[in-house]
């Protein structure tokens, strides 16, 4: 059997995790809202229409920010439509996804919502076919305390006070030739300045996000990161990154693979950055917002259908993806890339968190259940609060079609000091042996194991529907503890969850 070795020391220090993320994403997408956090029919709607199945597995995950109302659909956001009375509100064509979005859900009920749930906001402003009049009569309407027209509009709709949102998108995806209202880089780049340079006359407290390219395969990346930087660099705090992945060729070593593009893509981002830093000799570093990050690509072919030859439709079945098992510990994987960047990856949304691309299902007429990608995503969010740690590994390797040889073994480790207490998550992504990993943890002093979760299927392609969840965690025994040193197994494709306890 392969070996793998780990060296923790508290002193491996890479950055204190920002809370901000373990966030997710609600778009005007699908069925994500209605018939998903939304629907007053359901036997298990609140006062509000909102299904308490679907906050209690939110609440679970403890998702620390929302990104809201978009994505795409926010390109041809009018949020005047989405508030005050609800008879009053007319229904409107959604052109990025080809629905019709009937507005009886909007941005005071989504804010209801995210208290719920314990989630802060990351309210994305429409730069596609608005702009900076727009974008400031919107935050006037979030955050100004009363006495102006749109302050007054927001306590006459029964919010007296503020909302107060403190992080904004501005715009979104804003070089996909997707997009309502696509902008050149330099197009964008002025937008964004005069926009944000706006909003902070209103709320100097407001943190803002500069839109990147789309995905890190555009022609326009990185040029886009430098350019835009270079207008608006002076008046926002984050670039955006987002990256899906998929195993189109069913390839599932390649496939588990792609996190370490992920990793390229974000020193890459962070190099941009730095460059327009270092160009306008300034102080500010501007951090990251990985503000969509998932697998997708099980429905793109209902998702084409639909958009295409049935549009217009309220709340469509649209990009429902059923995730299988590899598809969880490909989701691992990418929150180990996150963590291993968390001193410049401020920010982080799994998108999305309902029905559409999400860790959350429901059955219109029935329960809402947990997808395979639940599971990692819980765990990194339950226990991956603190300073992360860079562990040493010297991990066997194996070959892939596309990466080359790439390790067998990929973790990261979280220290958290008021439980002292430290987490290793480990993906063994040999998907044909099982590895013995020996951790040294000996500067730890004293330590015990509190538990080891393993998420593992003998099928990679193991699905949980809502009849049979057939991928789950369960806790399993440690080979051997002595001497400061444990020796593990990690199963052939498997996510590890080991947490220590450390006595002084």
């Amino acid at each position: 059997m392969k070996n793998a070795k780990m060296v923790i020391d508290k002193d491996f220090k890479i950055s204190r995790v920002d809370h901000r993320i373990y966030g997710s994403f609600i778009e005007h997408l699908g069925r994500a809202v209605y018939s998903g956090i939304y629907q007053p029919e359901h036997p298990l709607a609140d006062e509000n229409g909102f299904r308490k199945d679907v906050i209690e597995l939110v609440s679970d995950l403890d998702v620390s920010v929302i990104r809201y109302p978009g994505g795409n659909f926010v390109s041809n956001f009018f949020w005047e439509d989405s508030v005050g009375p609800v008879e009053n509100r007319k229904p409107r064509l959604e052109l990025a996804w080809r629905s019709l979005e009937p507005n009886t859900f909007g941005l005071d009920e989504f804010s209801r919502w995210a208290s719920k749930v314990n989630a802060d906001t990351m309210m994305a402003v429409n730069l596609g076919t608005r702009g900076t009049k727009d974008a400031c009569n919107l935050l006037e309407y979030c955050n100004y305390p009363s006495g102006t027209k749109y302050s007054n509009m927001r306590i006459g709709n029964g919010k007296k006070e503020p909302y107060n949102i403190k992080l904004w998108c501005l715009g979104n995806e804003m070089d996909g030739e997707w997009q309502v209202g696509q902008k050149t880089m330099t197009e964008y780049g002025r937008l964004a300045a005069e926009t944000a340079k706006a909003m902070k006359l209103i709320d100097p407290e407001i943190e803002l996000v500069s839109c990147g390219s789309s995905y890190m395969e555009m022609p326009t990346f990185p040029q886009w990161e430098a350019t835009t930087l270079e207008l608006d660099y002076d008046y926002v705090d984050y670039i955006s990154l987002h990256q899906y992945y998929g195993n189109l060729n069913n390839d599932s070593s390649d496939y588990l693979a792609y996190s370490d593009d992920m990793d390229k893509f974000i020193k890459s981002v962070i190099a941009a950055c730095d460059f327009v830093k270092a160009k306008k000799r300034g102080r500010k570093t501007i951090n990251l917002s990985f503000d969509e990050w998932n697998v997708w690509f099980h429905s793109k072919d209902e998702e084409e259908d639909i958009t295409k030859n049935h549009p217009w439709q309220v709340a469509p079945p649209l990009l429902e993806d059923h995730y299988n098992f590899e598809d969880a510990l490909m989701v691992g994987l990418m929150l180990i890339t996150l963590l291993k960047n968390a001193d410049r990856v401020k920010i982080a949304c799994l998108a999305q968190l309902v029905n559409v691309i999400a860790p959350i299902m429901t059955e219109p007429d029935g329960k809402a259940w947990r997808q395979t990608i639940y599971y990692p995503f819980l765990h990194a969010s339950k226990y991956g609060r603190g300073i992360v740690l860079q562990p040493l590994v010297d991990s066997p390797k194996h070959t892939t079609l596309e990466h080359g040889e790439v390790s067998d073994i990929v973790s990261i480790a979280v220290y958290n000091e008021e439980e002292e207490s430290i987490t290793i998550f480990a993906v063994n992504r040999n998907i044909i042996e099982d590895i013995i990993l020996d951790i040294d943890i000996r500067s730890m002093d004293k330590f015990s194991l509190k538990e080891h979760i393993v998420l593992h299927h003998d099928n990679l392609k193991a699905e949980n529907t809502a009849k049979q969840e057939q991928v789950y965690p369960v806790k399993t025994e440690v080979v051997k503890v002595e001497h400061g040193k444990l020796e593990v197994n990690l199963k052939k494709a498997s996510w590890n969850v080991l947490r220590f306890k450390i006595s002084k």
